[in-house]
């Protein structure tokens, strides 16, 4: 039993030394002395960014007639409801409903509005056709009474001649009346036809706005213009406007029906590359959604003035390539991976950016327990054009081996350097 216990705690030892030194021991150095082979052939330059798919071409989903809108004072008005982002609908199928609380406020108004001027036009119109119709009493009232003052002149000849002064007098003066009136009855009929003119304009006017304002809240019934997906419009922010969004009088789009048969990936470029982008250029395309499947497409716009990223300095530049090809499970808004190639050297020698280390504007490789100067070229991602210093299969260090600061320094020949 006590060499059982001697042994346990031999064991117990032995394992307590291993973990020890296990865990002292110096860190392994293998990873600094990885090596990589020189390689020489096709070098392909390109720009990596992010994009998002888009429609070539999209029909506009349109809200009520701006012209109609500003008509009735409306500059603004929200999306109450509206088909989800993504929803397939045929042409003529409901896609959305504006909020109409403001116009039918206006309704109302304008309703009241025609209504005070039929009373109007009822009011004028009656007593239009009163006070004419007393002026023609009055008239006729004045030629019989003419009438009688004639007789009583006819009759006056057998009277002195005073007394027949005196009716003759009268008698002109019943007719410079007679024609008086007879002229003011005119005028007050053609007062009479403009005012009613005037109430009957109005009333119309009313009326017709009336009609136009019931005309326009139809068109806050939002309906699919042709068959397609609906995709939510985006603010300048870059946020969908659904249900709740406002929109504007001016641009009444309320959402679009993208052509899915001709996508483009919208990219931006940062200031750093965008020199090396050109119209033309050919470019490799795979969707996060799905990686496994992959595009190719063609640069067709560059953007010739930047903007500023959100909460950044940096500077971007939109780039637009189109996707060649169409496949069924391209989506409007998807996120795209994008390389632009740039450049295409046919042979070069080249080895992997982080074997390269500089010193001041000298570059350098370690190779052979040396320094070895090197000229390099131009670059992408992940490897570098080595122009003089190695040679095809010369065996590098990925990263500086232990002690390699000391290593002497091996340049190039003059002839080499230019």
């Amino acid at each position: 039993m006590k060499n059982r216990k001697t042994l346990i705690y031999i064991v117990v030892a032995i394992v307590f030394v291993g973990l020890v030194w296990y865990f002292s021991r110096p860190a392994s150095t293998s990873n600094q002395s990885i090596e990589t082979v020189v390689k020489k052939g096709r070098f392909v330059i390109d720009v990596t960014t992010t994009g998002e798919l888009e429609a070539l071409s999209s029909e506009k989903i349109k809200g009520p007639n701006p012209v109609g809108l500003r008509n009735a004072r409306i500059w603004n008005y929200t999306i109450e409801s509206i088909v989800p982002d993504g929803t397939v609908v045929d042409s003529g199928q409901w896609v959305a409903t504006l909020d109409r609380s403001d116009l039918e406020n206006k309704i109302k108004d304008q309703e009241l509005e025609v209504e005070k001027l039929q009373t109007q036009f009822t009011k004028t119109q009656l007593d239009t056709t009163i006070t004419l119709r007393d002026a023609r009493d009055e008239l006729v009232n004045m030629k019989y009474a003419l009438e009688e003052k004639q007789i009583v002149v006819d009759q006056s000849i057998y009277e002195p001649p005073a007394t027949q002064r005196q009716v003759k007098l009268d008698l002109e003066k019943a007719r410079r009346t007679f024609k008086q009136t007879t002229e003011n009855y005119s005028l007050r009929k053609e007062k009479a036809q403009a005012d009613m003119k005037e109430v009957e304009a109005n009333l119309s006017k009313a009326t017709r706005k009336l009609n136009e304002l019931k005309k326009l809240k139809k068109e806050f019934v939002i309906y699919a213009p042709k068959s397609g997906m609906v995709i939510y419009k985006r603010s300048w922010e870059g946020k969908k406007q659904g249900v709740g969004a406002q929109i504007s009088a001016w641009d009444n789009v309320v959402a679009m029906l993208p052509d899915l048969s001709a996508m483009n990936s919208k990219t931006y470029v940062n200031e750093i590359d965008i020199s090396k982008i050109k119209k033309g250029q050919k470019a490799k395309i795979s969707m996060d959604a799905f990686p496994e499947k992959k595009f190719s497409g063609t640069v067709t716009e560059v953007a010739n003035m930047g903007e500023q990223m959100k909460n950044s300095n940096a500077k971007v530049y939109e780039v637009i390539i189109r996707v060649d090809g169409f496949d069924s499970v391209m989506r409007p808004a998807m996120t795209t991976k994008n390389t632009i190639i740039t450049e295409t050297i046919d042979s070069a020698l080249f080895v992997p950016i982080e074997s390269v280390h500089r010193n001041d504007s000298l570059s350098f490789v370690y190779k052979d327990h040396r320094k070895y100067q090197v000229l390099t070229g131009k670059s992408n991602d992940n490897d570098i054009i080595i122009k003089a210093g190695l040679s095809k299969g010369d065996k590098i260090y990925l990263q500086a081996p232990e002690g390699a600061e000391k290593w002497r320094l091996k340049a190039l020949p003059e002839k080499d350097k230019k």
